[in-house]
């Protein structure tokens, strides 16, 4: 992408300099906390990096896990419905300022405020087996078996806590998870973040965080989304693939001559989905053992 077709950064009464500062903030503790988590492969200067909701999960991943704490009387109905007006808004509208952002934040910190990490997490592998596994998208997940057996690294990119997003990509096999990062003490959340959540721009300072670190070239290396609000990631690599794409994303990839992947297709999800079954490997693996013992608890 050229310089001036670059997305305007967001804006606030701070300007913009305080905004691209907190998405640097939140990205770099990210790539931070994906150094903790990062499960060993083949090292390579490139890498593949995934939007995790609507691109290798259908719908978003830590509504389907509110869901599932719900169902444990971890908190009420209610609850998830106030959270979930206000994703959708959120979603819906696009909107990169950081108020709005804030406020969806605030709402889904406000169910763990107090909570154990370590309780979440057990949470998170049981839900992750019951109620999760069966929305996965199979060519996404080919796609990124196909990087990982040619050796590359394979992150999650998302806006997902970062503890559900590396429990996701530890089921799936893959590198790690970059996702938003909670402020912890005593192994418990404190209800902050360490920074806005990682969203949009702060998407991509994540990936230079973690390409720095681990020396990886970012024009041989490839990001899947299906949203809009992800072409600040998507730009930073030298493989733009939209994947499921928005309306806005559709014409985006096309003007910029990037590759596009509807799995929604029913055509396009034989043509993906069988060949990748096949060979699908430890992702395969993980994911019949985990239905298996979903079914069994059921």
């Amino acid at each position: 992408m050229t310089a001036s077709n670059q997305p305007a950064a967001p804006t606030t009464a701070g300007g913009n300099l305080d905004v691209l500062s907190a998405y640097r903030q939140a990205g770099q503790a990210s790539a931070k906390a994906g150094n903790e988590s990062a499960s060993p492969h083949e090292q390579a200067n490139s890498a593949a990096f995934f939007d995790l909701d609507n691109t290798i999960i259908r719908g978003a991943s830590v509504y389907h896990f509110a869901v599932g704490l719900a169902k444990r009387k971890y908190f009420t109905m209610p609850e998830i419905a106030g959270f979930a007006v206000k994703q959708v808004k959120f979603v819906v509208s696009g909107s990169e300022d950081l108020e709005d952002i804030a406020s969806v934040t605030e709402a889904a910190l406000s169910f763990v405020q107090g909570r154990s990490v370590n309780e979440l997490n057990a949470f998170g592998e049981a839900i992750f087996d019951e109620s999760m596994v069966n929305k996965l998208i199979p060519g996404s997940l080919a796609l990124a078996q196909a990087h990982l057996d040619a050796g590359q690294q394979v992150w999650l990119v998302t806006a997902t806590p970062v503890e559900l997003a590396t429990m996701v990509a530890r089921r799936l096999g893959l590198t790690g998870a970059l996702g938003t990062v909670s402020e912890i003490k005593d192994g418990v959340y404190t209800g902050r973040l360490t920074g806005p959540p990682l969203h949009g721009l702060a998407k991509a300072e994540a990936i230079r965080a973690l390409a720095i670190r681990e020396g990886l070239d970012l024009s041989a290396c490839s990001a899947y989304s299906d949203s809009s609000n992800d072409i600040p990631m998507l730009s930073t690599v030298g493989n733009p693939v939209a994947v499921n794409p928005d309306s806005t994303l559709r014409a985006h990839a096309r003007d910029n001559s990037w590759v596009i992947r509807d799995f929604r297709r029913r055509a396009q999800i034989k043509e993906y989905s069988a060949p990748g079954l096949s060979a699908f490997g430890g992702i395969a693996l993980g994911l019949t053992i985990g239905y298996a013992v979903g079914r069994r608890r059921r």
